[in-house]
């Protein structure tokens, strides 16, 4: 089985469906065809100027280059964190706690991945490290927001029920504990429903590119597993950490509710 190669003309046909559908948009009145628009000539000038970078990178792979690309994946991935909370935290905290949420477990996991057990030479292997990492922090960046989220809107419309716990001698963490398991459970129910429907609703997207590539199924879905699980473990640990990281930081150090360090 032949890899097909696409030209402009074939990638033009699929664009009409997006002038289509913003021509619908435009009829309806809904008011998003000129966004609709706009995001698809951002999607396509950024895909071929990341195809030109990785181009680069798989020509000289560089540990350097690619540890550089990383920082500028998770520097971005944190900013699109704070930009999702509708009430985010003040000063460098709003992108602190997400930028931190994120790129701990992101690098833990991506390089017990390439250490551990894929194991590619060289270890630091561009085509390897870039998707794997990509694909990391593009789902667990929509688990971090919206746990963060949900815990700054529930800290701020239940302030006087946190008060009053506090009030009668709860700490912190117990005070806000219900919060904290509500607002985490928010961040992991997207990756749990992609998991539950995997294989069955849908072909995931790594799984897809791999067979239409020519690859086997059966080795196709033995990577699809793999990148399942790291997403999830990733996933769950972003959120997981930036709901407590955002909990400690709704207190001061005399465990007082400071809902004055968020701004809407």
């Amino acid at each position: 089985m032949h890899l097909i190669v696409l030209t402009p003309f074939e990638l033009g046909l699929a664009a009409l469906l997006i002038l289509a559908l913003a021509g619908l948009s435009l009829a309806l009145s809904l008011g998003l065809a000129r966004t609709l628009l706009i995001s698809a000539v951002r999607t396509t000038l950024q895909l071929w100027l990341v195809g030109l970078v990785l181009k680069t990178l798989f020509a000289h792979a560089s540990p350097l280059w690619i540890g550089l690309l990383a920082v500028f994946m998770l520097v971005v991935a944190g900013r699109e964190v704070m930009a999702r909370q509708q009430r985010r935290f003040s000063g460098g905290w709003g992108y602190g706690v997400g930028a931190l949420a994120l790129s701990v477990p992101s690098l833990v996991i991506i390089l017990l991945t390439l250490l551990v057990i894929l194991r590619p030479e060289p270890w630091y292997a561009p085509q390897y490290a870039i998707p794997l990492l990509g694909m990391l922090i593009g789902n667990s960046m929509t688990g971090a927001a919206i746990g963060l989220d949900r815990l700054t809107q529930t800290a701020w419309r239940q302030r006087t029920v946190i008060e009053a716990r506090l009030m009668l001698g709860q700490r912190w963490d117990e005070a806000m504990a219900d919060i904290r398991r509500e607002s985490a459970r928010a961040g992991l129910i997207p990756i749990i429903n992609s998991m539950a429907a995997a294989g069955v609703v849908s072909l995931p997207g790594m799984m897809t590119g791999q067979i239409l590539a020519g690859s086997s199924p059966t080795e196709a879905v033995r990577y699809q597993i793999l990148i399942m699980f790291l997403i999830a473990a990733n996933t769950g640990f972003s959120a997981l950490g930036g709901v407590w990281l955002g909990s400690r930081r709704l207190f001061d150090e005399r465990e007082r509710l400071r809902l004055d360090r968020l701004k809407s």
